[in-house]
């Protein structure tokens, strides 16, 4: 019992690591994508916090970005956890990846339309769709490798 437990710590911890990676170059993806494209930086994953959290305001803008930041970095370590989880299970490393990737591309069609934080995908324009599956494919893909890498 005690070597299972061990070692479903040790995977959720290199998953968290993993997911710091993952998030990391999800936010390098979705920053040069808005550049180029003049956009804001999201802010679902913060809006969705505050909601669940039930904030309503911040203090001034520099507590708004410090806490869409900590919210951005938190949810993706986080999900990071998955992808360790799944590492742990013995499934290929590619199965696992496509696994982690559909559940947090999944969870945000979900969640956001439902907190009312973003429609529902299928009234975005096909563009947006695809832009947003790319970066979520990023995170998955980056997570993924470097989990392996922890793992090996």
């Amino acid at each position: 019992m005690r070597r299972a437990a061990n070692t479903l710590a040790i995977a959720i911890g290199k998953g968290l690591v993993a997911g710091f990676a993952g998030t990391a170059a999800m936010t390098v993806s979705s920053t040069l994508e808005a550049r180029m494209r003049g956009r804001a930086p999201s802010s679902a994953p913060a809006r969705a916090a505050a909601k669940m959290l039930g904030i309503k305001e911040f203090e001034d803008d520099i507590a708004k970005a410090r806490f869409n930041d900590l919210s951005h970095w938190g949810y993706g370590t986080g999900w990071g956890v998955v992808r360790g989880l799944l590492g742990a299970t013995g499934i290929t490393p590619r199965a696992a990846t496509a696994a982690h990737g559909a559940a947090i591309y999944g969870a945000a069609q979900v969640t956001l339309p439902a907190l009312e934080i973003a429609p529902p995908s299928v009234f975005w324009p096909k563009e947006e769709v695809a832009i947003d599956a790319f970066h979520h494919a990023v995170y998955a893909a980056a997570t993924g490798v470097a989990y392996e890498l922890i793992a090996h």
